[in-house]
């Protein structure tokens, strides 16, 4: 009877793909076959490093071991798309899907078992109230899945609650984030392999100071990883 209802219901009000906007056939969730198998994947998790576009970012800043990120993000187009309904339409759960996603094929990659600990880049208290979630963290539990990580959203506090980045140039950005990040776990951490995911990677600022932060607290190596890199 359940499954009746709910047919009744989908015939009105059709789940819609987040990426192109049309109808989700039967087996299909959130993002339809078309959108999936044409998404702009980076494939960074098969690239040397010395040729990474991601470990580029933090040369001569932070060490890191693996620089990753599932989507390529283009302006207008599908990946912008679904990460602000990920951020403003209160959709986490996509954020979570995409990381299951991406947890499975670096679970099938080299990098399988290459991570103690997923830890999200935190939002501040006030920021997480207003939003009701933080999207980094749906979208690390997702990855910490398949990898078989810990996954610890409560490794890292944001003790600073500071100005948006969208419109700062590098080093605004780097002054704006510099010392807000603390670890208030530091026993999770110490000598741990750390996974630590964003949504989207720009100048890649927010994740150095985490990152230095991680490192601060001895952590063996910090890895990063996001939805997508811009």
């Amino acid at each position: 009877m359940k499954i009746l209802w709910t047919d009744f219901l989908h015939l009105f009000f059709p789940d819609c793909c987040y990426g192109c906007q049309g109808i989700l056939l039967s087996g299909e969730k959130k993002i339809c076959t078309t959108c999936r198998a044409n998404l702009p994947f980076t494939n960074f998790h098969k690239i040397n490093p010395q040729e990474n576009p991601i470990c580029q970012k933090f040369y001569g800043k932070m060490p890191i071991r693996y620089g990753l990120a599932f989507l390529k993000f283009t302006k207008s187009g599908k990946v912008q798309r679904m990460l602000h309904q990920i951020k403003y339409q209160n959709k986490p759960e996509l954020a979570e899907m995409l990381g299951e996603w991406y947890s499975s094929e670096l679970n099938n990659s080299e990098l399988k078992n290459q991570f103690d600990v997923v830890v999200p880049v935190p939002l501040h208290p006030k920021k997480l109230k207003i939003r009701g979630y933080n999207q980094s963290e749906y979208f690390g539990k997702g990855l910490a899945s398949y990898l078989q990580s810990h996954f610890e959203p409560s490794a890292l506090i944001r003790n600073t609650a500071t100005e948006t980045q969208t419109k700062k140039s590098r080093w605004e950005r780097w002054e704006n984030v510099s010392r807000v990040f603390e670890v208030q776990k530091p026993e999770t951490i110490k000598n741990k392999h750390i996974l630590l995911v964003d949504d989207v990677i720009t100048t890649g600022s927010t994740l150095e100071a985490c990152g230095k932060a991680l490192l601060e607290a001895e952590a063996l190596s910090v890895s990063v990883a996001a939805i997508a890199m811009a």
